[in-house]
C-alpha cells in the first residue's frame, strides 16, 4: 500500500493487476493489455479501505441511511469548485449515475419524448434512454469537441415544435473527448434550455477529474439553471463503481420533481458504497491530487507517444476525466480502428462507433494505467501498421 500522496497509478504491477476479477482483467486474455472499460489501475485511497474495513468489522452492511454522502459532496463543492449552492435537502441517493439519469429523465419526460445528447458521447446514454423508451436525437459537439450551441438550440427547436417534454441528457465533463465546458458555454445552455422548454439533467460523474489549473463549473451553479438536475459520484474519481451510490442533486426550481422520486430508489445504493464514497469526497483529497497529477503526467507522455509512433492519429489531450479520444481515421483501418489494435495489436480500446455520430475512426483510450503500460500499448499501436 503506497502513501496517499504517491502516485497511485505507479504503484501497482501488471501481475498485481491481473488477479482482479472485474470486468475490465476478465473480458481478455492475459496477453491483452486492458485500456478500454472506465476502470483506474490504482489501489483505494486509504480513508476508503480504512471507512469499508471498519464497516466490515461492525457488520455495517444494512440499508442506506442519512445524509452523510450529501454533506460530504456539498463540502467537496465548496472547497474544490467554490460552489456553495449544494443544498443538502435537495438531494437523494440514488443507485448509480446511470440510473439515477432514468430515475431523472421519468421525472422529466414521459414514454417517446426526446432526450438530446452531444455526439460522440458515452455509449450508454443511448442504451439506457432507448431502455426507458425515449427518443435519442443527437447535436453533435463542434469540430473543436465542445459544445455547438447553435447546434444545440436548432435542435432544442425543433424538440419543441414537435411537443411533448423534451430533456438534455449534458455530460459535464464530457466522456470520451475530456472537454471541460465553460461558465459561459453552461450559461447559454441554461438560457437556451428555459427558452425552449428543455429540461436538462447533467452527468457530471468526472466532476473531480479534472486537470489541475483548469476549473470544473457545476451546471447547478450557472444563472438560469434553476430547473436543472445533476448526477454526481465518487466513483470515477476513486475508482469506486464497484461500491454502488450516487446522487440525484437538484437546482432550487427542480426541487418538487425530486420529491417525485420513489422512496424505494433510495434501497437501491449499496450501504457501504456510500459509506466508501462519502470518505472519499471527506478524506480523500491528497490521494485525488496524487492522481490528478500523474493522470497530467499521462497525457503528456501519450501525446509525445503519438507524436514519435502514431503522427497520423489526431489526438487533442482533454481536460478532465482518465480517457483519451484518437482520432485514427488517417491510419486507413477503416470505421473501427479497435479491431485491429485488438486482434493484432492485443490492445483493448474501446471502439469509436457506439459513440454515435462522429465515433467512425475513433477509438477511446484510458490513461488511467502506469506510463509503461501506455508505452507499450503505443508501441504495439503502432507495430499493426508496420
Amino acid at each position: 500500500m503506497t502513501g496517499d500522496t504517491d502516485n497511485p497509478l505507479r504503484a501497482l504491477t501488471l501481475a498485481q493487476l491481473r488477479r482482479r476479477t472485474s470486468m475490465k482483467w476478465r473480458t481478455y486474455p492475459e496477453d491483452v493489455l486492458p485500456l478500454w472499460v472506465a476502470e483506474m489501475d490504482v489501489p483505494l485511497a486509504g480513508p476508503v479501505v480504512r471507512a469499508v474495513t471498519e464497516a466490515m468489522e461492525r457488520g455495517d452492511t444494512g440499508y442506506p441511511s442519512g445524509t452523510a454522502y450529501a454533506e460530504a459532496l456539498a463540502g467537496f463543492a465548496g472547497e474544490r469548485w467554490r460552489w456553495d449552492g449544494l443544498a443538502v435537502e435537495r438531494t437523494a441517493i440514488v443507485p448509480d449515475v446511470m440510473l439515477g439519469v432514468v430515475e431523472m429523465l421519468k421525472l422529466v419526460t414521459g414514454p417517446g419524448d426526446p432526450v438530446i445528447v452531444n455526439p460522440p458521447v458515452y455509449p450508454p446514454f443511448y442504451a439506457f434512454v432507448t431502455h426507458l423508451d425515449r427518443r435519442v436525437t443527437e447535436a453533435p459537439l463542434g469540430p473543436d469537441l465542445r459544445l455547438d450551441l447553435a447546434a444545440l438550440e436548432d435542435v432544442f427547436r425543433r424538440c419543441a415544435r414537435g411537443g411533448g417534454r423534451a430533456a438534455y441528457l449534458l455530460c459535464s465533463p464530457h466522456n470520451p473527448t475530456g472537454t471541460v465546458h465553460t461558465a459561459g458555454e453552461l450559461t447559454a445552455v441554461a438560457a437556451l434550455a428555459e427558452r425552449y422548454g428543455v429540461r436538462v439533467v447533467a452527468d457530471e460523474i468526472h466532476a473531480p477529474l479534472v486537470t489541475p489549473g483548469v476549473r470544473f463549473v457545476p451546471y447547478l451553479s450557472v444563472p438560469g439553471a434553476e430547473r436543472g438536475l445533476s448526477l454526481m459520484s465518487a466513483s470515477k474519481g476513486w475508482n469506486l463503481a464497484g461500491l454502488k451510490a450516487a446522487l440525484a442533486v437538484a437546482g432550487p426550481g427542480a426541487a418538487a420533481d425530486l420529491a417525485r422520486m420513489p422512496e424505494e430508489v433510495g434501497h437501491g445504493p449499496s450501504h457501504v458504497g456510500v459509506l466508501a464514497h462519502t470518505a472519499a469526497l471527506r478524506d480523500g483529497t491528497a490521494w485525488l491530487d496524487a492522481l490528478l497529477a500523474g493522470l497530467d503526467d499521462n497525457r503528456r507522455l501519450l501525446t509525445a507517444l503519438l507524436a514519435e509512433r502514431l503522427p497520423g492519429v489526431v489526438h487533442r489531450a482533454g481536460e478532465a476525466t482518465f480517457l483519451a479520444w484518437l482520432d485514427c481515421r488517417a491510419l486507413g483501418l477503416g470505421d473501427d480502428p479497435a479491431e485491429t489494435f485488438l486482434g493484432r495489436g492485443r490492445v483493448a480500446v474501446n471502439s469509436g462507433l457506439p459513440f454515435g455520430t462522429g465515433g467512425a475512426g475513433h477509438v477511446r483510450l484510458n490513461l488511467g494505467t502506469a506510463p509503461e503500460v501506455i508505452e507499450e500499448a503505443v508501441r504495439r499501436m503502432a507495430a499493426v501498421l508496420s
